[in-house]
């Protein structure tokens, strides 16, 4: 299967907020978003994590 989950880890506090799915074909690097933390409270980098 091409799609696999993955989990973004918030860049500040190191915590694993946001699970996802991706297309491994066409994004074979790991991906980075910016998105809302709940624990720091601000939107921050989330990077894929293992």
């Amino acid at each position: 299967m091409p799609r696999d989950l993955i989990v973004l880890a918030c860049g500040d506090c190191k915590r694993r907020n946001y699970n996802m799915d991706k297309n491994k074909r066409t994004h074979q690097e790991r991906v980075e978003f910016v998105k809302f933390c709940k624990f720091c409270n601000k939107r921050t980098p989330h990077k894929e994590t293992k």
